[in-house]
């Protein structure tokens, strides 16, 4: 574990705790993202960090207003609107709100998001490079966000399987996680499969892909958005699928982030699936997420 002390100008102190060898998560005390701009020196070192610890915990960002957030998200690189508006925060279309408390009777963003190892836009020609999130509130039972580091699986894969996903396809598919809307009203299931998958269609990556500023070679799979490996048959796809997924999910796989009070995470999405934790009945949460590009190829051999 690398410690860091930085003197600021205004004599506040930061500390930047980087994990340890062969682990994940790196933790930052006494920044203040507000402070953030594109030019900032904190800016290009938290996008050092990120691709060296691929999550960065930002600790005490208590003051962090939703337009002073989405202003962090703009000096760290380029955020995203997500290409469903029912997950809008109403003001801030970049901030996507997975909530299960509406006030007054309002539908705002939505509920149960994330509850599977997936990462975060993969069913996309153009994934999101990172995702930041900053809770609002949080249930007393559900504190945690899991993550797999998709470098080390990949090192740690058995030959077996390293053969059928070094050069292959994985299929990423979005449309058995779609959520009903309101508007969904009298629509077959069969119409409204039909009608997402022309909105967002099944897209292929690199079943094993390579990192643009790292180098390291990422098994891009989950199973919550990989449907398969293109060129295998049904049967054969639905083994070598199972054994991948038992494989990745594997408990000595997983970090588990336990959330305080008014941290503000980022992790890299190249390198990283992901799993929020369930809430039990009656408790409520709320979470605002920016996707965020750093105009870098995802991956080695695609266009920006």
């Amino acid at each position: 574990m690398n410690t860091a002390v930085l003197e600021k100008e205004d004599d506040v102190v930061v500390s930047i705790i980087e994990a340890a060898p062969g682990k994940i998560g790196a933790e930052v005390f006494g920044w203040d993202v507000r402070n953030f701009t594109k030019e900032s020196s904190e800016a290009e070192t938290l996008r050092q960090l990120i691709y060296r610890n691929k999550i960065v915990v930002i600790r005490g960002q208590k003051e962090l207003s939703e337009q002073e957030y989405v202003n962090f998200a703009h000096a760290v690189g380029r955020p995203q609107v997500y290409f469903q508006p029912q997950y809008h925060h109403p003001n801030h279309p970049e901030i996507f709100v997975s909530n299960s408390l509406n006030e007054e009777g309002k539908k705002f963003g939505v509920s149960g998001t994330g509850r599977y190892w997936h990462t975060d836009c993969s069913f996309e020609k153009h994934p999101l490079s990172f995702t930041a999130v900053r809770p609002i509130f949080f249930p007393k039972s559900a504190r945690a966000t899991s993550y797999v580091d998709m470098a080390r699986v990949y090192r740690a894969l058995p030959d077996n399987l390293k053969a059928y996903v070094n050069t292959r396809m994985a299929l990423q598919e979005a449309w058995p996680r779609y959520k009903v809307q309101a508007s969904d009203l009298d629509r077959s299931i069969a119409e409204l499969i039909e009608n997402f998958k022309a909105e967002c269609p099944p897209c292929p990556h690199p079943a094993v892909i390579e990192h643009p500023v790292t180098g390291e070679k990422i098994l891009y799979i989950s199973s919550g958005f990989t449907s398969g490996l293109v060129g295998l048959s049904y049967e054969e796809n639905q083994k070598v699928m199972k054994e991948l997924f038992d494989f990745v999910e594997q408990p000595e796989f997983i970090h588990t982030h336990f959330w305080e009070d008014h941290d503000l995470l980022i992790w890299e999405n190249r390198a990283l699936i992901h799993k929020g934790s369930k809430a039990n009945p009656g408790e409520h949460s709320r979470m605002y997420r920016i996707g965020i590009y750093d105009d870098l190829p995802f991956y080695v051999g695609i266009d920006k």
